[in-house]
């Protein structure tokens, strides 16, 4: 008995076949692209950066309708006011300052001249303002009960000079005054022949800005 013989399938039916082969591959190339490439993770991580800029900002919240603030400064304190710290500081008084007469030497041969000068400290606990121009600088030396010299009697120029004076900070004559050795008053300013002073002991005392030494400075002349 002889086989039949198998008939071939028709062309449509090829068509078909090599349809739905082609469709199965496009449907596995998608699903591999679409693993591959995912755009929203990327874009998440962007979205999560804070962009780049040259100052700090806050960090955005995550309510779409909350704006992002950022903390306002804390006020700085204002530099102090040179003329209202200068004002804030009292003229000096008697209880803080100490006065003292000085003298070069203690001892001075003959035509030698006693250079006389002022020393201020302040034992106060906080600065204070004093006026040690000449204008308020006095001078005065004596011998015994007997007054020899005075500086006002012939000054002749003065000035003011306001300086302050630190804590436990001392201060002294810039430049001290020369005694002549001889007697002073207001008449014999131009003199030239005023009485000099003879060899003994004799005391210096002084005040300035109305402050006067608590002693007087001792010394002698040969």
């Amino acid at each position: 008995m002889s086989t039949p013989a198998r008939r071939r399938p028709s062309p449509a039916v090829y068509r078909r076949r090599r349809l739905a082969v082609l469709l199965a591959v496009l449907a596995v190339a998608a699903i591999v692209a679409l693993l591959i490439w995912q755009p929203w993770r990327g874009a998440a991580g962007d979205a999560a950066k804070p962009a780049a800029t040259t100052t700090p900002t806050a960090t955005p919240s995550p309510t779409p309708s909350a704006a992002p603030t950022t903390p306002a400064p804390a006020p700085s304190t204002p530099a102090p006011d040179p003329s209202e710290t200068a004002t804030a500081i009292a003229p000096c008084s008697t209880s803080d300052i100490s006065v003292f007469a000085v003298t070069d030497k203690d001892s001075y041969g003959s035509g030698e001249l006693p250079k006389l000068s002022i020393t201020i400290s302040n034992d106060g606990d906080v600065p204070c303002l004093m006026n040690v121009g000449t204008t308020t600088q006095k001078f005065e030396i004596t011998s015994g009960s007997d007054v020899w010299w005075r500086s006002t009697d012939c000054q002749t120029e003065s000035s003011d000079q306001v300086v302050q004076i630190a804590p436990g900070q001392t201060v002294s004559s810039a430049t001290p005054l020369e005694w002549s050795r001889t007697r002073s008053s207001v008449d014999t300013c131009d003199a030239t022949d005023r009485p000099t002073a003879g060899a003994g002991s004799y005391h210096l005392s002084v005040s300035i800005g109305g402050m006067e030494a608590a002693d007087t400075r001792y010394f002698q002349l040969r």
